[in-house]
């Protein structure tokens, strides 16, 4: 009888030596040069590096731009938004934050993205309207703002973003125990720290096929490893095959990110080695057999994170409930492996929870890369995002939560504007599937 493990990971695993104290951050020269017929203000506040742009010709609306993660050194960069020009041109002044921090830290992005508006107001003078726009981590940042202070914003733009919290994290975690238990080893806990230039070599051969190898050649162990992914990341839809076998966020660099970690916890995860829901004999031994992970509190709240080691103090932050009251539309490339597509699915089932969905438009763009959105997409995307808070007429969306939407071959295409990589010409990636 396969017996079932379980291991409770808590903070007395890591000595306080190890815990890295709070950086000196230093902010970097915030300064930059204004569009022609617009005004630059710069400058620091409230331990952030910030820059502001207002169109001559404003019409009185602000747009905060929220970045993505930015490393862990010690530099703080602030930076405009790919949508400035766009902003500028119809009149929206726009604001960013280098935030207090770096490191993972969305409740910090959160907090000092929200400064702004005071900042703003006090330089300016307050805005009639104010949006949120961002990627990747500021997408998590987005997510935490709208439901800390749901009267500051009117309306937001998460793009590739982490909205399903520290889900992502636990998705990092299943890489490594999945593929761990599929070629037969018992997973240590925690990862061994020269896993990745050591043990991992031997797992990754497991998963190979013939020449030229993982991961766009498969052994039948590696197959269904793929299959897990593919289940764990939103299920089967168009662009996961060229990613994972191609894509530069595909199947090697997943497990690069493979570990266990702070915070991290499968107690719940159901494995799946087919399109069925229902479990197989062969899954149920499977999720029988895997070691399972409970994550120690003072890392993670329910569904939140925990306090992170080695940024600013008191970084931790709340969950994203799906507790909004503005409008949102929330766009993700359905191929990429980083920050993946259930990220969405794990979104809108939250804001389902809280009987919100008609606040939520959600949209797939056919692309492997982290946040590979054209200017235009996002453009497009940001322009419904206003007629909808100044008309109250929802725009059009993706349904993402029916299996079978997804899955359709056309799935992503409504928009999903042209571009040259898309249509199979770029390196490295043959056979991107075309749109009918």
């Amino acid at each position: 009888m396969i017996r079932q493990l379980l291991i409770v990971l808590t903070l007395s695993l890591i000595s306080a030596a190890t815990i890295a104290a709070p950086k000196p951050w230093v902010i970097a020269d915030p300064s930059f040069v204004a569009r022609s017929g617009a005004t630059a203000y710069f400058g620091e506040h409230a331990g952030s590096g910030y820059q502001i742009e207002i169109p001559d010709d404003w019409n009185g609306e602000l747009v905060l731009y929220a970045h993505g993660f930015a490393g862990t050194g010690p530099t703080l960069v602030v930076a405009p938004p790919p949508l400035r020009d766009h902003l500028l041109s119809q009149g929206y002044a726009w604001a960013a934050s280098s935030y207090s921090s770096n490191n993972y830290v969305p409740g910090v992005g959160a907090k000092d993205t929200h400064k702004l508006i005071g900042l703003f107001s006090g330089l300016v003078g307050n805005p009639s309207r104010v949006y949120l726009t961002g990627f990747s981590m500021g997408g998590h940042v987005i997510g935490l703002a709208i439901e800390q202070w749901p009267n500051s914003f009117d309306g937001a733009l998460p793009m590739c973003g982490v909205m399903g919290d520290s889900e992502l994290f636990d998705y990092f975690q299943d890489v490594y125990l999945t593929a761990e238990t599929l070629v037969g080893n018992i997973p240590a806990i925690p990862t061994p720290d020269d896993y990745l230039t050591n043990g991992l070599s031997s797992t990754v051969a497991a998963l190979s096929g013939l020449p030229p190898f993982y991961p766009s050649s498969l052994s039948a162990t590696g197959e269904t490893f793929k299959k897990v992914i593919e289940n764990l990341t939103g299920g089967k839809r168009p662009t996961f095959e060229e990613s994972f076998s191609f894509g530069a966020n595909g199947g090697s660099f997943i497990l690069g990110l493979a570990s266990t970690g702070n915070g991290r916890e499968n107690l719940s995860t159901v494995y799946q080695f087919d399109d069925d829901p229902s479990l197989s004999n062969e899954e149920q031994e499977f999720n029988d057999m895997i070691v399972r992970v409970a994550a120690a509190s003072q890392y993670r709240r329910k569904q939140g994170l925990g306090s992170n080691p080695g940024g600013k103090g008191n970084s931790d932050s709340p969950p994203i409930t799906g507790d909004i009251s503005i409008p949102v539309i929330s766009m993700h490339t359905i191929g990429e492996l980083f920050v993946p597509f259930h990220m969405e699915q794990i979104y809108a089932r939250r804001v389902a929870s809280r009987g919100n969905s008609d606040l939520l438009v959600q949209r797939g763009i056919r692309d492997v890369f982290h946040c590979g959105f054209t200017i235009g997409e996002q453009i497009q995307a940001f322009d419904d995002l206003v007629d909808w808070v100044e008309s109250d007429t929802k725009p059009a969306g993706d349904d993402i939560l029916d299996p079978e939407v997804v899955a359709d071959d056309d799935f992503g295409c409504q928009f999903t504007q042209p571009a040259f990589y898309r249509t199979g010409a770029i390196p490295g990636i043959p056979g991107m599937p075309a749109c009918s």
